[in-house]
């Protein structure tokens, strides 16, 4: 004998709609700026400019606003859209990645921010030895109301000390240093042109492979070039300002001290377009 409780179709209950508690009304009338997903790592494929694509992996942050009358945001939405596109991950493919979750989520602001290590390989000074250098990087876009972009890199390069030089009787006190950049752009600008660009404000670049002749020759490229923390900064600095690409720039030069216990830095912040039009 079946009894009535067991008459209902078998998998009856799975077909029935499912309530939406996210989508329900809060009445604490508090607007959240930004609620997603963090810390996403996650596979990407990127462009790179002398043709061809990298792989790489990167962490993911992914935010929309939520309205004051909205209980919650629907977090698997953000990675079905990331899912679409981790592919082929480009700059100008941003924008369009950030007007998606707009829409997909009914937000009225969007933010991504991505870290990610990029690699380029570069030939030794001298002998042409290759080898493969690796900088951090990140792209962050935000939507809201206008649309932006900011690219940021990270690389390692070589200081040494004028002061230390003009003393000194043997030598002069070198350091690695690490040059950072985070610029708004028009156009097309590569990882690898900014890396370029931050590369030839130090004293010398730094190489994944030397042999002994590079190795003296980027000793001897210092020497004859030093370097305080302001000067490249502000070498740094003359060469974004020369670049029409580049709109607006944050730059940060910390020198890793050998022969104190603590680090120089220098940082200087610019909007082109603003400074033109004053």
């Amino acid at each position: 004998m079946v009894s009535a409780l067991n008459s209902a179709p078998v998998g009856s209950a799975k077909h029935a709609p499912m309530p939406d508690v996210q989508a329900a009304a809060d009445k604490r009338n508090i607007a959240i700026d930004k609620v997603g997903v963090k810390d996403v790592r996650y596979p990407i494929m990127l462009r790179q400019c002398g043709g061809g694509e990298q792989s790489t992996v990167a962490n993911i942050n992914l935010y929309v606003s939520l309205p004051k009358h909205k209980k919650g945001t629907h977090m698997s939405r953000f990675l079905e859209i990331l899912n679409q596109h981790h592919r082929s991950i480009t700059p100008s493919l941003i924008i369009p990645i950030l007007h998606e979750m707009k829409t997909r989520l009914a937000a009225d602001s969007a933010h991504i921010e991505m870290h990610f290590p990029y690699f380029i390989e570069k030939a030794a000074p001298v002998t042409g030895a290759r080898g493969l250098m690796d900088y951090s990087c990140s792209f962050e876009g935000a939507s809201n109301g206008a649309d932006d972009f900011i690219l940021g890199v990270k690389a390692p390069a070589t200081s040494l000390c004028p002061c230390s030089k003009e003393i000194s009787v043997y030598g002069a006190h070198n350091q690695r240093c690490e040059i950072s950049a985070r610029v708004r752009f028009t156009g097309t600008l590569w990882i690898e042109d900014l890396v370029k660009i931050m590369e030839s404000a130090a004293s010398a670049p730094v190489y994944a492979v030397l042999k002994r002749p590079d190795e003296k020759f980027v000793t001897e490229q210092a020497f004859d070039n030093p370097k305080f923390v302001e000067d490249i900064i502000r070498d740094l600095a003359v060469a974004l300002e020369a670049d029409p690409r580049i709109t607006w720039y944050s730059i940060e030069s910390e020198n890793f001290e050998s022969i104190h216990n603590h680090n120089a830095y220098a940082l200087i912040e610019r909007d082109k377009a603003h400074a033109v039009a004053d």
